[in-house]
């Protein structure tokens, strides 16, 4: 019988799952439930636990961490995930940390409890089945001169193709982890696996053969945990679905990035906005050695893209230079690459479409990022002008004509825009809010904001907390 325990910080929903579902037709039985992480822990060690059901978003300690304490605590414990919505982000991680499968509650109807319960049974049988394997082989070195992986670059998706590419009697294969699994076999029949596996690419889409050397003399759970690394760190930029045979050595050593700094996040926003990056292919191939440099995790170059996508189009979705679409999900850096290189073709036909040379285009978008990052400092047409080495009349009139106002209103205007984001997130004096919007005389400040807006600062602070 699979002892089952449910944790959720709703209670109608523990009882829902645990009166509702036929779980003996499974031969599972629930024998407890938590309303957090903590006191999941706390049931986990009072009696043994074979499934554990967890929501993600609980207090105290959320389903993530739970997992993380759950996995190195009790490594046999079988993990599901419950969800309130699909949030894709969090689902990915928890997979990423072992669970076996994920719920969507607000999906779950009394026709899909069946299929539910025999899909995650059948997801404890097979993983019985490989783990039964494993203690004969975990320890034991190994004497093969390549180890094969199939790693699909989808981790929260559960595939079965694997299990359909029957091994011979020479071979060795077992799963690593979720969509991950390895083989071996003598020399002998060793190109005809490789064929075999090479073949089986075409099944599924983004999926990766790790052809691996230097393999002798490790065990073969150093060998499963190498794996797992090398597809947390390193397969994300080396899979190009062109070629997804990966020749890797065990020698070198694959760990996670340095915590990328603030300082790096800038450069390469200054590179996007300031440098020509959209019609020089020694600027592009810059940018995109800046972006890899990092070696971002996937959640955090999305935050990445998503910022630089968000400021692009609130300076210039509203003028002749046009928006920028974010690339909505992505599984390698190949696929991102491609969508900076359509962006970059986007970008440069608008700025074709003016009647400017690419030297006053930059120019112009150089002015506006040098007044976004010094709204402190009081500029003048005259003075940016100056600095572009563009006569002052030129300059106002390139200014005006692509970004749809003049260098005056549109000074007012980010200022003013600025301002509002201080008046409604901070408690900050005016007088504080004046000065970082570059205005010293407060009265002069309110004057303006009321012009363009119709209320004083002090009114719209009032009417926008009052909204919230």
């Amino acid at each position: 019988m699979i002892k089952v325990l449910i944790v959720d910080d709703d209670k109608l929903v523990r009882k829902g799952i645990s009166s509702a579902m036929p779980w003996n037709e499974f031969n599972m039985e629930v024998i407890g439930e938590a309303s957090n992480g903590l006191k999941a822990l706390d049931f986990l060690k009072a009696q043994p636990v074979d499934l554990m059901l967890t929501d993600l978003a609980m207090p105290v300690m959320s389903g993530i961490e739970l997992m993380r304490a759950a996995r190195q605590l009790y490594p046999e414990l079988h993990i599901v995930v419950l969800t309130l919505h699909q949030d894709f982000d969090y689902i990915q991680e928890a997979l990423r940390l072992g669970a076996i499968d994920y719920i969507a509650k607000v999906q779950l109807e009394k026709e899909q409890f069946e299929h539910v319960l025999h899909r995650i049974h059948t997801r404890i049988d097979e993983l019985a089945n490989t783990r039964r394997k494993l203690p004969l082989l975990s320890e034991t070195n190994v004497h093969y001169r390549h180890v094969y992986a199939l790693v699909s670059l989808d981790r929260k998706s559960g595939q079965s193709w694997p299990i359909e590419l029957t091994s011979n009697v020479d071979e060795i294969r077992w799963e690593v982890e979720r969509n991950s699994w390895m083989w071996t076999a003598p020399m002998d029949v060793e190109d005809q696996l490789f064929h075999k596996l090479k073949e089986s690419l075409d099944q599924v889409p983004q999926v990766a053969l790790l052809v691996m050397s230097d393999v002798q003399e490790r065990t073969w759970s150093q060998i499963q945990n190498w794996i797992m690394n090398y597809t947390e760190t390193s397969l994300f930029y080396a899979y190009n679905p062109y070629d997804p045979v990966i020749s890797v050595s065990m020698n070198v050593e694959d760990s996670f990035p340095i915590e990328p700094q603030d300082e790096d996040m800038d450069r390469i926003r200054q590179s996007w906005f300031l440098s020509p990056w959209t019609h020089n292919d020694s600027y592009y191939n810059q940018l995109i050695e800046q972006f890899k440099s990092l070696r971002l995790h996937k959640g955090q170059l999305m935050g990445l893209l998503y910022s630089i996508v968000m400021e692009w189009n609130h300076l210039f979705a509203q003028t002749t230079l046009g928006r920028i679409s974010m690339i909505h999900s992505f599984q390698s850096w190949y696929e991102v690459e491609d969508w900076i290189k359509q962006t970059s073709v986007g970008i440069r036909k608008a700025d074709e479409q003016t009647s400017y040379s690419q030297e006053i285009v930059d120019a112009v978008k150089k002015a506006i990022m040098i007044m976004q990052n010094n709204l402190d400092q009081a500029f003048t047409a005259s003075g940016l002008s100056q600095q572009l080495n563009i006569s002052r009349s030129y300059f106002s009139q390139c200014f005006k004509d692509l970004m749809g106002k003049t260098f005056n209103e549109y000074s007012r205007f980010i200022r003013i825009e600025k301002s509002k984001e201080y008046l409604l997130n901070t408690t900050n004096t005016i007088f504080w809010i004046a000065e970082r919007v570059g205005y010293t005389d407060e009265k002069y400040f309110s004057r303006i904001f009321r012009e363009l807006t119709g209320l004083l600062p002090s009114e719209y602070r009032q009417l926008g907390r009052g909204d919230k």
